[in-house]
């Protein structure tokens, strides 16, 4: 069985819409020594998991890349079979400004949730 061949460079499988990118680009423009951001995932079990962003300095070996106007998004290969599918945005509703995860697990067809906790969906 030949060995698959690591894929660093993303393409489709995690969607960027244009209010996000503009938010991050201006998170970021004016940072020293940032070489992104990296999207990542927490936990698990019945309150699902979590989801979150963060600047990274420099990627790791196992990180995969979406480049996108100037911005790079990182996401570690791991993270990545749990995130593809995913679509970041970028809301604003009155005061509140939030960056938001949609179609997370649209890969797998889970719905994040814990079927043991009165919800449909499988751990």
């Amino acid at each position: 069985m030949a060995a698959t061949e690591f894929i660093s460079k993303l393409s489709n499988e995690i969607t960027i819409e244009s209010a996000a990118l503009d938010q991050l680009i201006k998170l970021t423009e004016n940072e020293d020594g940032i070489a992104g951001v990296r999207v990542f995932i927490n936990g698990g079990g019945c309150n699902g998991m979590t989801y979150g962003m963060t600047f990274i300095e420099e990627p790791s070996k196992y990180d995969c890349v979406l480049e996108c106007e100037g911005l790079n998004l990182y996401v570690d290969s791991i993270a990545l079979s749990f995130l593809e599918g995913m679509e970041i945005d970028y809301k604003t509703e009155g005061v509140n400004k939030s960056f938001v995860f949609r179609n997370v697990f649209a890969s797998t067809g889970g719905a994040g949730t814990c079927g043991a906790c009165g919800s449909s969906g499988g751990c």
